[in-house]
């Protein structure tokens, strides 16, 4: 959830290959009430822990370093929900994950340098600004995507293809466009993300096949261990940004709401514009607009300054606010394309 950053993916799973037309199966009820329970605490929790620690930020002065280890945790905890099958959907329906893809890595990117540049941002809160763009897909676009009616499963694959990819993409990303802002060391930043990302997540799956049934025992608890996580996070941010929050923080809001809504509408746009079927269109937009602003946070605090991972800060809480409240109308109006399309390997009817 960033991300919460870590999916609910086996718990929201069923919901992508078809609903049952009698109406909701009692397990599908349990998943979606822990789906909106989720999607609802957290932003939450985010708000509450971070208001301590702009009211009080110096007991959390010494959480800085924990950051890192923090984000493993969180990464870790995506790849223990994750199974080989849910990457064959990028051989059975290649072409909305080349889409969504492609679509994450330029939109956001480009829109962070595009808000930056209109907002006249500082150089720390603009490069910070546009590594939250330049991060992969936020996991918590898996449950949102599963209450607004979208393709889970392209969800899950999206956000697992775009995190995979982070540590060549996010670097390059940030050096072509925050380099002007800051020095970007986007070597070292590729083996941080590799480190942070990359192993954790691998490590995570492979776990998840030498011991299926004692990850699948702990599955329930994984969202709300990531939900701490990406919380403590921005507990941990707070306390050496809160000068620039006290004095530019009005205007970093303003940046991050443009950023974020953009995103949701600029996704779509794109979905529809290739001819994807709305339902796809919004999975789309949902994971172009939610990005896994924990890691950007972590980056910006190690690689620009304390400063720098405001922007990321803030958007770990409103993302998932406005994920909740984008869910929350996508219900109202049910997807227009009704037709139902193949699931990976790993979905379950």
């Amino acid at each position: 959830m960033s991300q919460s950053e870590n999916p609910q993916n086996q718990q929201i799973r069923n919901d992508a290959s078809a609903s049952n037309p009698t109406g909701q199966s009692q397990e599908t009820a349990v998943q979606e009430r822990s789906a909106k329970i989720a999607v609802t605490v957290f932003p939450l929790l985010v708000i509450a822990g971070a208001a301590v620690a702009v009211i009080n930020p110096e007991p959390f002065r010494g959480w800085a370093p924990q950051v890192t280890l923090l984000l493993q945790i969180i990464m870790f905890g995506m790849g223990l929900t994750l199974t080989l099958g849910d990457f064959s959907y990028v051989f059975k329906r290649p072409l909305p994950i080349l889409i969504g893809v492609v679509a994450q890595f330029v939109i956001m990117p480009l829109l962070g340098l595009g808000i930056a540049v209109a907002l006249q941002l500082p150089p720390e809160l603009a490069a910070g600004v546009i590594l939250v763009g330049c991060a992969p897909g936020g996991t918590s676009s898996n449950v949102v995507t599963y209450l607004a009616k979208g393709d889970t499963a392209l969800s899950v694959t999206m956000t697992s293809i775009s995190t995979l990819f982070a540590p060549i993409m996010t670097p390059l990303l940030t050096l072509w466009l925050a380099g002007s802002y800051m020095p970007v060391d986007a070597g070292s930043m590729a083996w941080s993300i590799v480190q942070i990302v990359l192993i954790p997540v691998v490590g995570g799956l492979v776990i998840r096949l030498l011991l299926p049934k004692l990850v699948e025992a702990i599955l329930p608890i994984l969202p709300w261990v990531s939900v701490l996580a990406i919380t403590a996070v921005v507990i941990a941010v707070i306390p050496g940004s809160h000068n620039a929050l006290m004095t530019a923080g009005g205007l970093v809001f303003v940046a991050v709401i443009l950023h974020n809504l953009a995103g949701y509408g600029l996704g779509y746009a794109a979905g529809r514009l290739t001819r994807r079927s709305d339902k796809q269109s919004r999975t789309v937009a949902i994971e172009v607009g939610m990005q896994n602003s924990g890691l950007a946070a972590g980056l910006a605090a190690q690689y620009f300054s304390p400063e720098a991972a405001l922007p990321a800060a803030i958007f770990s809480t409103w993302h998932n606010i406005s994920g909740a409240l984008f869910a929350a109308v996508s219900r109202r109006f049910p997807p227009k394309d009704r037709v139902v399309e193949p699931a990976p390997e790993s979905v379950v009817s």
